[in-house]
């Protein structure tokens, strides 16, 4: 599995000794891809926009982008933008073409299959694959998740936002979703590479028994493995500066804890039928081999960040986990509480849905808390160095006992070292000399059945080590 998450980060100057078969794996994974709480919460901003009615909030279409003056070129020589985004939309031997695909993947193999294990007609793909795999409004499903999915329904804006005096805080005024703020890109993408309140954009565990890859979120990741524009000198003018790769891993964690916490407060998410609605929970905690004779082996190994007993299946913490790691740098103030709450919530879960929910609210809140702060932090070379420190900390890293969070460290290590690069904090050369040890890392997570809990620890702990080099 760990194939649909890794090898990306030669697009951003590291590199990566991982096979191009990896990054298209990942584009696979991409294109298939109490109830105090309203639903609002939970919709983001370019599917308000959408929904929101009227000729400002209309979608137009892809078509309405691809003229040769706009972003229909056939190369990248534009004065301000590119001007080849349609092409790299549309590139089929990239990840960056995936949201073309998505809309076609369900019409494949793996799609078909899918369908026909979950019973689907017509009327049921739409309700359980529409709401990721085409972008909400739009008149042409075969145009997959465009343009308009992530940077909002253009009614408002796309007359004007090329005109003189144009600029970013005008065009999100009029409606453009602003993307340059990790709150707001992570609400975006979380919608369907999390899972989403909208319809059909709620990735239920019988969906992935179907044969729908498993659901796991890095913002930044994401980020990089879609980006259709250049961060040079005009883009840092028009934009503020460029993407801080730090403050977007930091931010998206947060989110995507607020949002796995939003959806599990909701009593029509949380259960399917008499059972939990396993989505929310650690795949491996069930997922392990059935021992019935003598030779009965308990694998699971005790996680001090989850007082559960053995044999409950825990939350899905590996969000949470990277979020205490970043917390204990850049708001040390507040970690202490956040960890107390993450336990508390692991607690309440054995105790009843009540206790679970309102447990689940208050660690919502300080992840809120947190993201906000991370919003306005400036993650400095030390900072991100610390948090690298801190993931692979003795503290840290005896949490993690299963798969989701083990991956989501070695990405985390990955994407903030790609940061440091990206930022001018470390020499491309330097950082990549190091990528052997972080593909060791990587190496201990490849197979998700036969992951190694402290043998991993350990190669991780190598990785950080040599990265402290650079400090």
């Amino acid at each position: 599995m760990l194939d649909k998450f890794i090898a990306i980060r030669r697009f951003a100057g590291i590199g990566s000794a991982f096979p191009r078969s990896a990054v298209m794996a990942f584009a696979a994974c991409l294109a298939m891809a109490g109830a105090a709480l309203g639903a609002s919460s939970l919709v983001s901003p370019a599917v308000q926009a959408q929904g929101a009615g009227g000729s400002l909030r209309a979608h137009v279409g892809v078509a309405s982008c691809a003229g040769s003056t706009c972003h229909g070129r056939s190369a990248a020589d534009g004065a301000v933008v590119r001007q080849d985004e349609l092409m790299r939309w549309q590139e089929e031997s990239s990840p960056s073409g995936a949201h073309s695909r998505a809309w076609r993947v369900i019409q494949e193999p793996r799609g078909q299959a899918i369908i026909r294990r979950m019973g689907l007609d017509s009327a049921g793909i739409q309700r359980e694959c529409a709401g990721c795999h085409v972008t909400p409004g739009s008149a042409r499903p075969a145009d997959g998740v465009d343009c308009e999915a992530c940077h909002g329904a253009s009614g408002g804006w796309l007359s004007t936002h090329y005109t003189v005096g144009a600029s970013h805080a005008r065009n999100v005024a009029q409606g453009m979703t602003d993307l340059t703020s990790p709150r707001t890109k992570a609400q975006v993408c979380l919608d369907c590479h999390f899972s989403g309140d909208a319809k059909g954009q709620f990735i239920a565990h019988r969906i992935m028994a179907a044969g729908h890859p498993r659901i796991s979120f890095e913002l930044d990741l994401c980020t990089t493995l879609q980006q259709h524009h250049d961060e040079d000198a005009d883009y840092v003018r028009r934009k503020g500066g460029k993407t801080n790769s730090m403050r977007m891993w930091a931010v998206g964690q947060a989110e995507a804890v607020k949002r796995s916490l939003e959806l599990f407060s909701q009593p029509a998410r949380a259960t399917d039928g008499i059972f939990p609605e396993f989505t929310f929970y650690d795949c491996h905690s069930c997922h392990r081999r059935i021992y019935d004779g003598e030779e009965g082996n308990v694998t699971a190994v005790p996680n001090p960040g989850r007082p559960v007993h053995l044999g409950m299946p825990p939350y899905n913490d590996e969000n949470i986990i990277m979020l205490l790691a970043a917390a204990r740098v850049v708001a040390p103030d507040a970690a202490a509480g956040f960890d107390a709450r993450s336990k508390a919530f692991h607690r309440a879960m054995g105790a009843n849905r009540a206790e679970a929910v309102a447990a689940a609210q208050a660690l919502r809140q300080s992840a809120d808390a947190l993201s906000s702060r991370f919003a306005s932090a400036s993650f400095t070379r030390e900072q991100t160095f610390a948090i690298m420190e801190s993931i692979a900390s003795d503290a840290i890293g005896e949490r993690f006992t299963d798969y989701g969070g083990a991956v989501q460290s070695v990405m985390a290590v990955d994407t903030l070292l790609n940061g440091l690069v990206n930022q001018g904090m470390v020499p491309a050369g330097s950082a990549g000399n190091l990528r052997v040890q972080i593909n060791q890392a990587y190496a201990a997570v490849r197979d998700p059945n036969g992951f190694q809990p402290f043998a991993f620890r350990r190669a991780l702990g190598g990785a950080v080590r040599s990265i402290r080099s650079l400090r």
